[in-house]
């Protein structure tokens, strides 16, 4: 099993990426439509069109590093293709190559047609069966043994980081970005701490307290994200703060079923939210448990 080598142990970064990332001539690549842009300076997110025959997959997706940008803050950007371009796997994002020779500086992934999980479930509220929503949960849960086997810890699982495409596959996405933007004080999703900045909602205690990231500490992530599905993309702890969140957890505080959310997932969800991490299921069990769900739909007929 390969295993997954950090891009910031390379002296000279550009050496990962060209290790990791095929490079790709801008004159095969179109940007055809903004869909977003990040807040902090030097990050964008757009649409690429290529031009006929110039990349696999159909279109696109991708990401600019805006003008005026330092010198690392290049590095932290095509750190994130590094990572990727590592990934082999069919709910993890793929990384179509790297602009780095031109201006901008691109990463450039496999298109998804409905963008975001969080947003694609609100938009679509009430819409799926538990099955669908269940086979949604399995793809992200696939994902994530396949990382936790590579030794790649996420830190920032949520439903915000999973891309969906036409065929409601899920995908893990977001290898590094959000740790390197800027601090929005309009954002409150990431905390500064310490080292760096915190999902608290999405973040298990220890990793919160101790900086302790782990597999386990993904495993908790993930059990907000089942929560974020079965809700339909309502916010983990609703109007509580940070520092509310953090306080009620620890006196062992768990979100509550959503509406209609069979009895087994719910109690999968504690499950990923045991205070000790050891005692967390390991993804390969929770993509196991999903399978037999999945298989006895009856079993899903329960509701929390």
């Amino acid at each position: 099993m390969k295993v997954y080598i950090d891009p910031f142990t390379y002296e000279d970064p550009n050496e990962a990426v060209r290790e990791f990332a095929k490079e790709i001539d801008i004159s095969c690549v179109k940007i055809e439509e903004v869909i977003g842009a990040g807040k902090s300076r030097g990050w964008a997110q757009q649409l690429l069109q290529p031009l006929p025959l110039a990349l696999p997959r159909g279109s696109p997706g991708g990401a600019t590093l805006k003008v005026g940008y330092t010198e690392g803050q290049r590095r932290d950007f095509l750190s994130e293709a590094s990572i990727m371009g590592q990934f082999d796997h069919p709910n993890i994002i793929h990384l179509e190559g790297v602009v780095t020779k031109s201006r901008p500086v691109m990463i450039i992934t496999e298109f998804m047609e409905n963008c975001a999980l969080d947003s694609f479930l609100r938009l679509n509220d009430g819409q799926f069966t538990v099955i669908q929503l269940v086979g949604m949960l399995r793809g992200i849960a696939a994902g994530m043994k396949y990382l936790s086997e590579m030794n790649y810890v996420h830190r920032d699982l949520a439903a915000r980081n999973i891309l969906v495409n036409s065929n409601l596959v899920c995908k893990v996405s977001d290898f590094g970005l959000s740790r390197f933007l800027e601090d929005d004080p309009a954002d409150p999703t990431y905390t500064s701490s310490l080292g760096g900045k915190i999902p608290i909602r999405w973040t298990a205690p220890e990793a919160i307290a101790y900086r302790k990231f782990t597999s386990a500490s993904d495993v908790w992530s993930y059990g907000i994200v089942m929560w974020e599905v079965m809700s339909y993309g309502e916010r983990p702890y609703w109007d509580m703060s940070n520092q509310d969140v953090i306080n009620a957890v620890e006196q062992d505080y768990r979100l509550p079923p959503p509406m209609d959310c069979p009895t087994a997932l719910h109690q999968l969800m504690l499950d990923c939210w045991v205070r000790d991490r050891n005692l967390r299921p390991k993804f390969a069990q929770i993509v196991n448990t999903l399978d037999k769900l999945i298989r006895n739909a009856a079993s899903l007929k329960v509701i929390a």
